[in-house]
């Protein structure tokens, strides 16, 4: 079985039409058919149930087509890591991020890191926090730039920085000219946040229960910019960072310190337990590491 006879059969579950398929692989149609039936010949079943000129993945073909995109990308990453033993420095890395930092944390360390490794190329994904752990758990990312620290012991975790918070309020709020609060204070507001799948909900969220706080949350959303939106909206407050990115803040919202102890989300960086599982992103790893700076909190 060859790894490109692979890679056809999962576009060809893809497209479930083998005109479509072989278009798509730049091949001839009777090419990919003889493809399909070497394979199910060699599995000894038939992995597509056929319906006029469809074709459809029956429960065989599931599993073969699951084996077969790990088979793919454990040969390309194999591909990878041969190429980066030639030369450390040469290699793509994928790295997971949550979106808020890639407006000011991830161009940063690429920056810098490019002035020590110009030949290292990225893939960057940014994403909510459960996806880029699942992403570096799963090895569809080499390292991940989340927050807070994941519970999974099968990760690596590694402190950056910590990042400070505020509550953002509408402009003219009864707040806005405070120059610091406590979330005890706002039991009578209503609440903005972000979806429980991202860090920065899930911080907030440990930040309320502490201070005694059951926040009455009247809309949720998914981006960061989305929230502070509707803050500047005079539709309620948010817990939001107070660095980085903050200077997105539009125009009618104020933000002001939060006083709460922990009032900060820890940023950090994943790896798998075993360490990173090429050369170049073993150096980039450490790299990000020697960026970190002291805990103030």
């Amino acid at each position: 079985m060859e790894i490109r006879e692979l890679q056809w059969f999962v576009a060809l579950a893809e497209c479930e039409h083998v005109t479509s398929a072989a278009e798509r692989l730049n091949i001839a149609q009777p090419t990919l058919s003889r493809a399909l039936a070497r394979l199910e010949k060699r599995v000894g079943v038939a992995l597509f149930d056929r319906k006029q000129n469809r074709l459809h993945l029956n429960k065989y073909g599931e599993v073969f087509r699951a084996h077969a995109v790990r088979a793919i990308s454990e040969m390309d990453r194999a591909e990878q890591r041969i190429a980066t033993l030639i030369d450390p420095d040469t290699g793509t890395i994928t790295l997971g991020f949550l979106h808020s930092y890639g407006t000011w944390l991830v161009p940063t360390l690429l920056a810098g890191y490019h002035a020590i490794a110009p030949a290292t190329t990225f893939e960057l994904r940014g994403s909510a926090a459960d996806a880029v752990v699942d992403g570096v758990r799963q090895g569809r990312l080499d390292l991940g730039i989340t927050s807070p620290r994941p519970a999974d012991t099968t990760l690596r975790w590694t402190p950056l920085r910590n990042e400070p918070l505020s509550l953002l309020v509408p402009e003219g709020h009864r707040l806005a000219s405070h120059h610091r609060v406590r979330l005890a204070e706002l039991a009578a507001e209503d609440f903005l946040a972000l979806q429980q799948e991202f860090g920065l909900r899930q911080v907030a969220d440990k930040l309320c229960e502490a201070a005694g706080l059951t926040p009455r949350i009247v809309m949720e959303c998914t981006e960061l910019s989305t929230l502070r939106s509707l803050v500047s909206s005079g539709l309620g407050v948010a817990v939001v960072p107070a660095t980085g990115d903050a200077s997105a803040h539009p125009a009618g919202a104020v933000s002001v310190p939060l006083a709460d102890p922990g009032a900060f989300r820890t940023i950090g960086v994943i790896a798998p337990a075993g360490g990173p599982r090429s050369a170049v992103v073993a150096r980039f790893h450490h790299y990000i590491r020697s960026t970190a700076q002291p805990s103030e909190g």
